[in-house]
């Protein structure tokens, strides 16, 4: 970015835990960006929130923050089931959207918020943080460089251990809960990002008190011959890593996976190789770099992550829930 130019003005909408994340990440290792102002429905939370991280600007509506004239691009941090009205809402205020994943709750909704940025000439991009961390970038460096040859399987997972709680985050339909929208789509990403759309996909699962999914298996197939498996759990600490098994050896992207330090490639009959890869704070500061690369290049969507991946991986979400019999309030 040019440094004569005037920096990006990032809002911040909701003030939960991935939200300071963000925030600490966007003022620690953001050049060319500041955090200019949050919002949260508790005015007290959104003026402590910006105090912590040195925001001169809160508000105490998320409409505030969209009003407000001297903000560049919002952040959008709440829960999946207020992607769609927070994402409309800031775009029909003229302001650029970073959201965070799942980016809506159906297809029909996401394709909504697509065909209103495309409207308006606007910003708009899933925050999916992995697809912009260095190690990703020396993942498909490797795979191009056919030091594996070709790809024959992946297999990823990502768990974690949740105290059930029906009114909580994780648990609530209301709140479109469930390990696939929350972690599960982690797995679905790297497969996608690494062997295109499945040709077939087959998924099972098992399903909280609440209806939504504590387990969720899947496997799927590939036009190029590939197969992947993927798995995410509220019920267990797994691994959380990546293998991609090749014609000539193996890439596995350390635990956790989507915000790994590491790297180990494996070339049948050769030294095993480890490598460190770079992630600075919580990492992501990545994202909100390249979002700002593509607001001064003039984009409308992130070329690294455009919003027919988005689509697209929603639609593989759906067909899963489908396959599951996940149903959100209100579909």
């Amino acid at each position: 970015m040019n440094t004569t130019t005037k920096p990006i003005r990032w809002g911040i909408l909701a003030c939960g835990k991935i939200a300071e994340k963000f925030a600490d990440d966007l003022v620690a290792h953001v050049s060319g960006g500041v955090l200019y102002a949050v919002a949260s429905r508790n005015l007290a939370k959104a003026q402590d929130f910006a105090e912590k991280h040195h925001c001169p600007n809160a508000f105490g509506s998320y409409q505030e923050l969209a009003d407000c004239t001297e903000v560049d691009v919002i952040y959008i941090a709440t829960p999946h089931a207020q992607h769609y009205e927070n994402t409309l809402m800031c775009l029909e205020a003229g302001k650029a959207v970073l959201c965070e994943k799942a980016f809506a709750v159906n297809s029909v909704q996401l394709e909504e918020m697509v065909a209103k940025s495309r409207e308006k000439n606007i910003f708009l991009q899933e925050a999916i943080w992995t697809r912009f961390h260095p190690s990703i970038a020396q993942t498909l460096e490797i795979i191009n460089s056919g030091k594996i040859g070709s790809i024959v399987h992946v297999a990823a997972d990502f768990g974690f251990l949740a105290q059930y709680d029906e009114k909580s985050r994780l648990f609530n339909p209301e709140l479109t809960g469930g390990s696939l929208y929350d972690i599960g789509i982690y797995p679905l990403f790297i497969s996608k990002l690494l062997l295109g759309n499945p040709s077939s996909v087959k998924a099972v699962a098992t399903m909280a008190p609440t209806g939504v999914d504590t387990n969720c298996s899947m496997a799927l197939s590939f036009p190029n011959g590939a197969t992947a498996t993927l798995f995410s759990t509220l019920g267990a600490v797994t691994d959380t890593t990546c293998t991609i098994y090749g014609s000539k050896g193996k890439l596995l992207i350390h635990g956790r996976f989507h915000e790994t330090k590491g790297l180990t490639l494996e070339i049948y009959g050769e030294k095993t190789h480890v490598f460190e890869t770079e992630r600075l704070g919580w990492g992501y500061s990545y994202e909100a770099q390249d979002v700002q690369r593509c607001l001064a290049e003039g984009r409308i969507e992130n070329d690294k992550l455009p919003l027919q991946f988005s689509l697209e991986l929603m639609e593989l979400m759906c067909e899963i829930r489908s396959q599951i019999g996940l149903v959100y309030p209100g579909e």
